[in-house]
């Protein structure tokens, strides 16, 4: 089962009034496994950058300005995604957002019962509680280490949050410290368990061997040990 784990960042909260996606981060994950495979584009969003929203993630006018449009970055994300179900905390608002950007260069959007909501999950599953990204990490024990909002480093959060949510963590996880992350589609070999190069050496010693030897003796014909092989 193929899943990308998802977050945007942009200029404000309506692609109606002229908001624009700024950073798109993403982790593919394979049967709730992380497969070393990232998406992670800055996008000059063309307009300017309201103070509201440069202090939530500190993508600024000067940053921005010479990262490509998304137009040009559109056909590759959609390729990346493929059918896999989206995971974003709070999908309405990402959802919003990339069909928007993708209807204005001509592109299939994607339909909604494609996303998962791990806001929805969250307050199904804690009702009443705080439901937001940094609550939830408090809540699993989940160390974030940001001051700023990034797409990449959320979405890496957001996957370790799911995994929680629906049944705990894996071990040996580490999505927030994986070093295989990059500004571009990335991939790595997937991990398989391989059989040890040379068998582990017996912990019995000669003596417990030997010991157990003359047991089996002393039991006579009728042990089973005896009658096996």
């Amino acid at each position: 089962m193929r899943e990308i784990v998802l977050d945007t960042e942009t200029t404000g909260f309506e692609p109606s009034e002229g908001d624009r996606i700024v950073e798109i981060g993403a982790v593919e994950l394979y049967n709730h496994m992380p497969t070393g495979r990232t998406f992670h584009e800055y996008i000059n969003p063309q307009r300017a950058m309201p103070q509201a929203a440069f202090e939530v993630h500190g993508l600024g006018d000067d940053f921005l300005r010479d990262k490509p449009v998304f137009a040009q970055i559109g056909p590759k994300f959609l390729d990346f995604v493929g059918d896999a179900k989206l995971v974003i905390h709070n999908a309405a608002f990402d959802m919003k957002f990339l069909n928007a950007e993708l209807g204005w260069i001509k592109l299939p959007l994607l339909p909604m019962d494609q996303a998962i909501d791990t806001l929805l999950i969250a307050r199904k599953k804690f009702p009443g509680s705080p439901a937001s990204l940094d609550a939830l990490c408090r809540r699993f024990g989940i160390e974030t280490e940001r001051t700023l909002h990034g797409a990449l480093l959320d979405s890496q959060i957001l996957a370790e949050v799911y995994l929680e949510l629906i049944g705990g963590r894996q071990p040996d996880f580490g999505l927030a410290t994986e070093s295989n992350t990059s500004v571009n589609v990335s991939s790595s070999e997937t991990w398989r368990a391989k059989p040890r190069p040379t068998p582990l050496p017996s912990r019995i010693t000669q003596e417990e061997a030997a010991a157990h030897e003359a047991f089996v003796k002393a039991m006579g014909d009728g042990s089973l040990w005896l009658k096996q092989g």
